[in-house]
């Protein structure tokens, strides 16, 4: 288990998603006012990047085929997604974006 420190809660955009490619993979970190959630960046069904789609409360639905997943456990909400994606835990920390880097849902 690691943690990664992304920056400053204000420098991502509020109710939007930002990519941020490390070492072992991409992940999508979503702001919904001071509320954080990263997951992975990858549609389990197309293989899309799930931080270039459209957020509704707490959702994201897929650029490609619009595929919906929850932002709190990765589960699919709607067809053709029906696996989840991983999550992983993020805290805000004296206003620093800290992504714990150990899945928290099943892939």
């Amino acid at each position: 288990m690691s943690t990664v420190n992304l920056g400053a809660l204000e420098a991502l955009p509020d109710g939007a998603g930002t990519r941020f490619d490390l070492p072992d993979g991409s992940i999508a970190v979503f702001r919904i006012g001071d509320d954080v959630y990263a997951i992975a960046d990858r549609c389990s069904h197309a293989e899309a990047s799930l931080s270039e789609g459209d957020v509704f409360d707490t959702e994201v639905e897929c650029p490609r085929h619009g595929a919906a997943f929850d932002l709190r456990d990765g589960r699919p909400l709607s067809l053709p997604a029906t696996r989840p994606v991983p999550t992983y835990r993020a805290d805000v920390v004296d206003d620093d974006v800290i992504v714990t880097l150990e899945e928290t849902a099943d892939a």
